[in-house]
């Protein structure tokens, strides 16, 4: 009967997920503290300093094979305190009991949905999921910490990236769409020209346009993007000249906001979470989304300004709650299209 093996028990069934309760370190802590014992008890003739030097050597040489097993000081110590040959000891009941732990913990921890062995690797992330911070920053704070910690650097990192996407959720978990949406929008139907689009661009300040059909559901976007791309850049004029030739009409150039607008455009729902956004502005090359209501209508307009606007309001207001100053504002979105010029189509 080996009590070390109890507290072993504890740590492959009761946390199947811990760096110190994987297979090598219960495998190589327990056996090779056995040994360590051992040596001990046959070079040292007075029980109490065998027993503590070598609790001390086993643990200097379970850190550095990365083998750190708790249950493996007290192994030690029950060797040295045991009059039987410590060496035979070691293999058997040791070496034994440990593989028959192990294999215990491995059919027991399948049957109730855990996995043992434990993945020691970092969760996988797509494309969009960005977090603050990198794998070398992990990796920098870990050595800064400079201690054992009993938690793997993969678990870490992937609690911490969970961290981050709870703490952004937070922020703008409550915040919708309609609340941060210029309304009611600009937009054109595809037959205006290209001439009354542009001036209307120009007149605004703004950089696109829905367009729509008569039930104002969205049909695609013209933005100063594709003015430009569209602008004859084999002639050589000024930008002005260029851009004045196309909106003015060319022969054999495009003539209305139907033939130059970007189709299938993105769009989202009202009631849509802000932060859903995100991903789209920052990955996917968007700068204007058109917002519709249920019956794909357009309502309103949000931009990366718009976005960023929020954020920022939200972030100061959540710091000055947290100073508790008489400056104390509540978290909230800014008005309603604040800041941007709106009108009607």
């Amino acid at each position: 009967m080996l009590g070390a093996l109890g507290a072993s028990a504890v740590l492959v069934f009761g946390m199947p997920s811990s760096p110190l309760a994987q297979p090598w370190p219960v495998l190589g802590g327990s056996t090779l503290s056995a040994l360590v014992g051992a040596v001990c008890a046959a070079l040292v003739p007075d029980p109490a300093l065998a027993g503590a030097l070598a609790v001390g050597l086993a643990i200097a040489l379970m850190v550095p094979l990365r083998c750190l097993h708790p249950p493996g000081g007290s192994m030690a110590l029950y060797v040295v305190l045991t009059a039987s040959d410590g060496l035979h000891l070691a293999a058997f009941p040791v070496l034994f009991n440990v593989l028959v732990l192990l294999l215990a913990g491995v059919v027991y921890n399948s049957l109730t949905g855990r996995s043992y062995p434990h993945p020691q690797q970092s969760p996988a992330r797509t494309a969009s999921d960005k977090s603050a911070f990198a794998a070398s920053d992990v990796d920098a704070a870990l050595a800064h910490y400079n201690q054992v910690l009993d938690v793997s650097r993969a678990d870490l990192e992937g609690l911490l990236y969970l961290a981050g996407r709870a703490a952004f959720q937070r922020t703008l978990g409550e915040v919708r769409c309609a609340d941060i949406m210029s309304r009611p929008p600009f937009a054109v139907e595809a037959g205006v020209s290209l001439k009354q689009a542009w001036a209307l661009m120009r007149a605004q300040k703004i950089k696109a346009l829905p367009v729509v059909d008569g039930r104002r559901r969205v049909a695609g976007i013209v933005t100063v993007a594709d003015f430009m791309r569209l602008a004859n850049l084999d002639v050589h004029e000024g930008l002005g000249q260029r851009l004045r030739a196309l909106v003015m009409g060319r022969g054999g150039q495009p003539g209305t906001v139907g033939e130059i607008m970007s189709h299938p455009v993105q769009v989202a729902r009202v009631d849509q979470h802000a932060m859903d956004l995100v991903p789209l502005f920052s990955h996917g090359g968007h700068h204007h989304i058109p917002i519709v209501d249920h019956q794909q209508c357009l309502v309103g307009v949000i931009t990366q300004t718009d976005l960023v606007r929020t954020l920022a309001v939200v972030v100061q207001g959540r710091d000055e709650e947290e100073g508790g100053g008489p400056g104390a504002v509540r978290q909230s979105a800014p008005p309603p299209g604040e800041g941007s010029p709106t009108a009607p189509t």
